[in-house]
């Protein structure tokens, strides 16, 4: 008889991991819109059965915790109900004997705290606040609302110039989101549940490479109004170009030789081809929009004289200004924004990196930008150098990915403190300080110094991608209010004291992705064309082929392939391989069309305008 045997997982271990396994990809694939209240329910049931019973607040505790929150949901529940919930949660924090009944607790208490409304409209008025507004999960999570399943269906078909067709309704910029994108769609895309996210952005692509040329639609009859637009960024052009449609003359005043912003001057293009990027520009301009290039606000040109020569006024100017480091030495020769680097990079005016050791400061896309774009300037040696973690930064993990395998020294855990230079003012290193990883503050976490000694990283060039700003000052010296660098709008995009004048995009929100800015444009365009005193609607007469009843077997991602990094170093080229035809159908045939089966189809499925 053994003494001991080696354990092994039985059959109902396994099938519970499994379990768990699904679980995991069903919160993943959780749509927006649900019940705060419902899931915090189901969330605290499953935290239940995880505890091992020994304790009383894990045993009982929960358990009116759970008895009370049904009583809300049934409409059972009073106002005396969620103090007794409140105090309920607290007990069981203060008391389990370990982290499943605190953190279930806590949970609880957390939501009672950051979505009382709901809890008080589920007593008050026996209903919950939260609806499915969109109930298809990547339509709704995606910021200009692009009929996504519907253009996946016509890629699928082979019908290329019609999905272009369908996207374009809502989004302006197909070809440019094909590549750059951050597809939040995918995230709680729900075949998820089954494998893994449709590749929306692949698709979205291969639709603008298969399409060809496809021209905008036909503009509305003119209203004789005109409307000035102050940047000609993707806010910008996505404003002007619905407004065009609508029928109105828009001009588009850009202080830069060529339009597209941060699109043709913050974007490298081994990522954006700059003659992908003008398909879009080019139809926008076919609708009639005109431009007017080299003037800047606040010197060419005032708000006051453009608010006298048109019937309305939109600030689109983005955040083009660089953040300060606030270190010592931060102006010395060889020290240089992210923004302007990049800006001389796409106008062809690029310094001269060869032989230099490069340092990089920021954790974000910009920065990955920059590295990446020293790395192809012929830099000897090229570092990132960010305060905390990768896992902290703020960078797609695909860029982070890319600029490693592209021979780039990640250097984290590292805040500068000052930097060094040489005789005659120039670059000679830069200084940091080793930190270490403290405590999480809203979800992220902190760092502070180690203590150790101050380290020097060699280098004869910083690169600053710590953030933007905007110039704001014109516009705060015209009466638009502006706060801690950002103008304040409206929830319209207007201002009260200025009417006629418009504000969206980075000017108005801080820096951020290119299709927010573009669903933003949406927002600004219909509120403008209400102010003008018309109620113009955007739609797209394309008919979206019907779904395949076809089973939904698991199936593989198609994801795209990159170029060899021994080549890709060498050139700007796009770094991104398109799939092949019969990869995008195949891909394309993943979706499970949420627009027409379960809760999609009692809600039409789609917008067909706006």
């Amino acid at each position: 008889m053994s003494r001991l045997e080696i354990p092994v997982p039985n059959k109902a271990q396994i099938v519970v991991e499994q379990l768990y396994k699904d679980l995991e990809r069903r919160i993943e694939a959780s749509p927006s819109g649900l019940c705060p209240i419902d899931m915090s329910k189901a969330f605290l049931e499953l935290c239940h059965a995880q505890t091992c019973g020994k304790c009383v607040p894990c045993r009982v505790g929960l358990g009116q915790l759970k008895k009370l929150i049904s009583d809300v949901l049934d409409g059972k529940a009073t106002m005396e109900t969620l103090d007794l919930i409140g105090e309920t949660a607290t007990s069981i924090m203060e008391t389990a004997d370990c982290a499943i009944g605190y953190e279930a607790a806590n949970m609880i208490y957390k939501g009672l705290v950051g979505f009382y409304d709901e809890y008080v409209a589920h007593i008050e008025l026996g209903r919950c606040h939260c609806n499915y507004q969109q109930p298809v999960p990547c339509v709704s999570l995606c910021p200009a609302g692009v009929d996504i399943p519907g253009y996946i269906a016509l890629v699928r078909e082979g019908r290329y110039q019609d999905a272009i067709r369908l996207i374009r309704k809502d989004n302006p910029f197909p070809t440019t989101c094909g590549f750059i994108c951050e597809h939040p769609c995918e995230a709680r895309c729900r075949r998820n549940m089954v494998d893994d996210a449709v590749n929306i952005r692949g698709l979205k692509r291969m639709a603008a490479d298969l399409a060809g040329k496809v021209a905008p639609p036909a503009c509305q009859p003119s209203t004789g109004k005109k409307v000035a637009i102050v940047g000609g960024g993707p806010g910008g052009l996505s404003t002007a170009y619905y407004l065009q449609l609508m029928g109105h003359q828009v001009v588009v005043y850009e202080m830069l030789p060529k339009l597209g912003g941060m699109l043709r001057y913050g974007i490298p293009n081994y990522r954006l081809p700059k003659d992908r990027l003008d398909d879009d520009i080019n139809a926008i301009l076919e609708t009639g929009v005109q431009v007017k290039h080299g003037l800047r606000i606040g010197i060419d040109i005032t708000i006051d004289e453009l608010r006298e020569q048109y019937d309305a006024v939109l600030i689109t100017i983005g955040a083009s200004t660089d953040k300060k480091l606030g270190i010592e030495g931060e102006n010395a020769k060889g020290v240089i924004s992210a923004v302007q680097f990049l800006r001389d990079v796409g106008k062809d005016a690029a310094i001269d990196l060869k032989g230099q050791e490069v340092c990089v400061i920021g954790g974000g896309n910009v920065s990955m930008d920059a590295v990446r774009t020293a790395v192809r300037l012929g830099a000897k040696k090229v570092s990132i150098v960010y305060r905390r973690r990768v896992a902290d930064m703020t960078a797609l993990k695909d860029e982070i990915e890319g600029a490693i395998a592209e021979g780039v020294e990640v250097q984290t855990l590292k805040a500068p403190v000052r930097i060094e230079t040489t005789k005659d003012g120039a670059v000679a290193g830069l200084w940091v300080q080793p930190q270490m990883i403290s405590k999480i503050t809203d979800g992220r976490a902190s760092v502070k110094s180690t203590g150790e000694p101050e380290q020097m990283i060699p280098c004869s060039t910083i690169i600053v991608a710590i953030g933007q700003d905007i110039e704001y000052q014109h516009f705060a010296d015209a009466g638009v209010p502006v706060k801690r660098g950002v103008i304040q709008t409206e929830r319209d995009g207007g201002f009260d004291l200025l009417p006629g004048v418009f504000a969206g995009g980075d000017c108005a929100t801080g820096p951020a992705s290119v299709v927010k800015a573009i669903g933003a444009s949406k927002v600004i365009a219909a509120n403008i064309d209400e102010y003008l005193g018309y109620h113009h609607v955007i739609t797209c007469d394309v008919e979206v082929p019907q779904p395949n009843i076809e089973d939904r077997t698991p199936c593989g991602r198609v994801n795209m392939t990159e170029r060899e990094v021994c080549e890709r170093v060498c050139d700007f080229k796009g770094v991104e391989n398109p799939m092949t035809e019969a990869e995008c159908k195949q891909e394309a045939s993943r979706c499970l069309r949420c627009d027409h089966f379960g809760y999609g189809v009692l809600k039409g499925g789609r917008k067909t305008l706006w």
